[in-house]
């Protein structure tokens, strides 16, 4: 267990990160704000004590002469800070890229950027990240899955310029590889990447889109699916969360279609619930999970984790509805009816003890953020 400190916090790679030393139990990690990185001191005085930094901001987009300085400075202001710690960090990881020296200004800035911290002589772990994909990302910004998935969310399509490979590593296996967490079925340091092109990667969305607009779940049958659908899925929530399920009825009762999955292992379990009482209060990294409330009433809500804002969802088993969890927000489900409420809850794995990928995290840390359906 080390304790970190962190630049780019705030950005996606830096989100991720912060996730992963969440579901680690490490301690949260200290902060290095770009207002920070003005000021020497306060670098030195963030660093001071930690276990190791890691230098996670950069500037990918724009005119290539700011991306070049961008890079080049922003290592150049923790060199600074760490120069003047009086007790610095054993190490610095740097979150390189592969284009590293590659001839282009966002390249050899990344190539100056490792020089200029290396020179602070505390030892460096210069990795060299791909293309990275994931929840949350920023869409013509962070990566084309990001961009692809928020126009295919927008009932668009993707556009494809040009039809080149692609290397793509998801965001949690980086964020393992620059904490140093050993591999784990449900994260892998050694990145191992998905090699497609562009157009098999719209492709493929575009059907995981089409099969999840019918409340269906896509084929599932490898890590790479399951993490693809479930960047596709951040970009839906919360507007896409309510999900209708065909409800039948004769004179023998009465039939609900909860869950329709194509391909891949699978799980499914009920539970009842008594007045008042409370499920869940974790969040998973990669697993889709659904409830569909069958019987009684309840609240669903959920957070992202390192936020505050709680998204609620009201249910009735007499208007079913389906309810994916997404990825790397705390969730609950509480009986708020008078009623013993029966819950139907599907996964896309079966549960195994060793390897859960459930981590505890309380839902109600701050004000709420909006609450939706009734």
């Amino acid at each position: 267990m080390l304790r970190l400190a962190i630049t780019g916090a705030g950005g996606f790679l830096g989100w991720h990160v912060r996730v992963l030393l969440r579901a680690l139990g490490w301690p949260e990690p200290v902060r290095i704000t770009a207002h920070d990185l003005t000021d020497p001191a306060t670098v030195a005085d963030r660093v001071t004590g930690v276990d190791r930094v890691l230098h996670l901001a950069g500037v990918n987009r724009g005119d290539p002469a700011d991306v070049a300085a961008g890079n080049v400075q922003l290592a150049a202001a923790v060199a600074r800070g760490l120069r003047r710690s009086p007790n610095p960090p054993a190490g610095i990881v740097f979150a390189n890229s592969v284009q590293a020296g590659n001839g282009t200004p966002y390249g050899d800035s990344k190539a100056s950027a490792a020089a200029t911290l290396a020179d602070v002589g505390l030892g460096l772990v210069d990795l060299r990240l791909p293309n990275l994909y994931g929840e949350h990302g920023r869409p013509h910004y962070n990566s084309v899955v990001g961009t692809f998935c928020r126009l295919l969310a927008d009932d668009g399509a993707p556009d494809i310029h040009e039809d080149r490979d692609l290397s793509l590593v998801h965001v949690t296996d980086a964020a393992a590889a620059l904490v140093g967490a050993p591999a784990t079925g449900v994260w892998d340091s050694g990145m191992p990447a998905l090699h497609t092109k562009v157009g098999e990667l719209a492709d493929r969305l575009a059907g995981y889109a089409a099969t999840y607009r019918r409340g269906e779940i896509p084929a599932l049958d490898d890590r790479h699916a399951v993490r693809l659908f479930n960047t596709y899925r951040s970009h839906c929530f919360p507007q896409r969360s309510l999900i209708p399920l065909p409800r039948r009825a004769d004179h023998r009762g009465e039939l609900v279609e909860s869950v329709k999955a194509h391909a891949g292992p699978g799980q499914t379990f009920c539970s009842t619930t008594h007045p008042g009482v409370v499920r869940g209060e974790h969040f998973h990294l990669a697993k889709v999970e659904r409830f569909v409330v069958l019987r009684g009433r309840a609240e669903i809500s959920l957070r992202r984790i390192g936020e505050q804002g709680v998204t609620r969802f009201a249910v009735d088993g007499a208007d079913p509805v389906a309810v994916d969890m997404p990825t790397m927000w705390a969730h609950r489900i509480v009986n708020t009816g008078p009623e013993e409420l029966l819950t139907m809850f599907w996964t896309n794995e079966i549960f195994d003890p060793e390897r859960p990928d459930t981590y505890p995290e309380p839902v109600e840390v701050g004000p709420s953020r909006v609450a939706v359906g009734a």
